[in-house]
């Protein structure tokens, strides 16, 4: 297939070709090209595709995928046999770095979306950000807290909003915006670190080789890789001083988590506001957007107009997102899809299945985990 690069693509009248993006549903939900239509490549490859087939013949089609590499690979895909057909040169992250690149005053765009934090979406994302911190006691005088930063919308958002907390200076603590390396390839390390310095996030970066060693794993590497993540980025923590790391997930991740626990794990169990460490004496986890909802973190970040990684390993082209509970991305948004369906019957559902690891009736419950132990309604019947 012919490629063509985003600037040669803006030299062409918009009405002579249609913008395509080949992309799973999970990839769309984080940034489009504006005005691209969204056909995943499965239903591209497919016997037919009622999408192109509604396309004028005298239009052009360019494809885009993540990085570029997939639409090369279309091959004998029979909807598109006969027309003209382009491949994006450097896919969706080709987009957004050469958009950056144009992009001449930083500071307004740092100052934009703190002011955005500080009044428009104040309600949204700062109160339930301060409230998460002093409800679960995830922040206490004397503090020295590792911001993990992975380069996603809530990892970078949850930066600013420390930077915020820590203004108001009502407890005295240590910040540390932490990224870990694992193994990008230099488009997306330079994506991390361009929103970094666009955002004033004075950001640590260190390099591990977790990519190269997951590459050979065939089964749940997703998961292995996020829990080798997890122990690098305690031990450089605790290197740097810190006696915290911070992650990025938010309060969607925890009903989802809930659901899929029980739907496919046969439990039922929560992602905690807050962990100690078992292998790293002294260290701790905190989820400090344990109460902010991810429709607010993506108007934040469309309304400032940033774009961001969602996952960022050898895979991305395929893989949409990377999940320590070991389920796959697929599952994770089908999981979404079943919430948002079922709460348009019911406008509570989400908040039933938040609360409801807080009100668990031990009495009962057949059998429960404390521990390591197992306790059983019989034993005490």
């Amino acid at each position: 297939m012919k490629e063509i690069t985003i600037e040669e693509l803006r030299h062409w009248a918009r009405d002579t070709y249609e913008l395509i993006d080949i992309r799973d549903e999970g990839l769309t939900m984080y940034g489009m090209i504006p005005g691209a239509l969204h056909i995943d490549e499965k239903t591209l490859e497919g016997e037919s595709c009622p999408q192109v087939e509604v396309i004028p013949e005298g239009k052009k089609l360019v494809l885009y995928c993540q990085m570029g590499r997939r639409t090369q690979e279309l091959e004998e895909v029979s909807c598109l046999e006969g027309r003209d057909c382009y491949s994006l040169c450097g896919g969706y992250l080709g987009y957004i770095r050469t958009t950056m690149e144009e992009e001449s005053n930083q500071e307004d765009k740092k100052q934009k979306a703190e002011k955005s934090i500080q009044k428009k979406f104040h309600k949204q994302l700062f109160t339930p950000f301060a409230k998460a911190c002093k409800n679960y006691e995830l922040i206490q005088d004397g503090d020295h807290i590792a911001v993990c930063i992975s380069g996603g919308k809530d990892s970078m958002l949850m930066a600013k909003l420390f930077q915020e907390i820590q203004r108001h200076r009502k407890m005295q603590f240590d910040l540390t915006f932490l990224v870990m390396d694992p193994g990008y390839n230099k488009e997306n390390r330079a994506l991390i670190e361009s929103n970094a310095k666009a955002l004033g996030i004075p950001v640590t970066i260190f390099e591990s080789t977790i990519f190269d060693a997951v590459d050979t794993i065939e089964k749940s590497p997703c998961y292995i890789c996020a829990r080798m993540r997890r122990g690098y980025l305690y031990s450089k923590a605790k290197e740097l001083g810190c006696n915290k790391i911070a992650l990025g997930h938010h309060y969607d991740d925890v009903i989802e988590t809930i659901l899929m626990g029980m739907l496919h794990g046969g439990q039922i169990q929560t992602m905690m506001p807050k962990l100690h460490s078992t292998n790293f004496e002294g260290m701790e986890l905190i989820r400090p957007l344990y109460l902010v909802r991810e429709a607010d973190i993506c108007a934040w970040r469309d309304y400032n107009d940033l774009h961001f990684l969602q996952c960022a390993c050898h895979f991305t082209d395929t893989c949409t997102t990377c999940h320590e509970d070991g389920t796959t991305s697929s599952k994770r948004l089908e999981t979404k899809k079943l919430i948002a369906s079922l709460k348009k019957d019911n406008p509570y559902l989400e908040a039933n299945i938040f609360k409801s690891v807080e009100n668990v009736n031990l009495s009962t419950v057949i059998a429960y985990k404390k521990d390591g132990v197992r306790h059983h309604f019989l034993d005490e019947y």
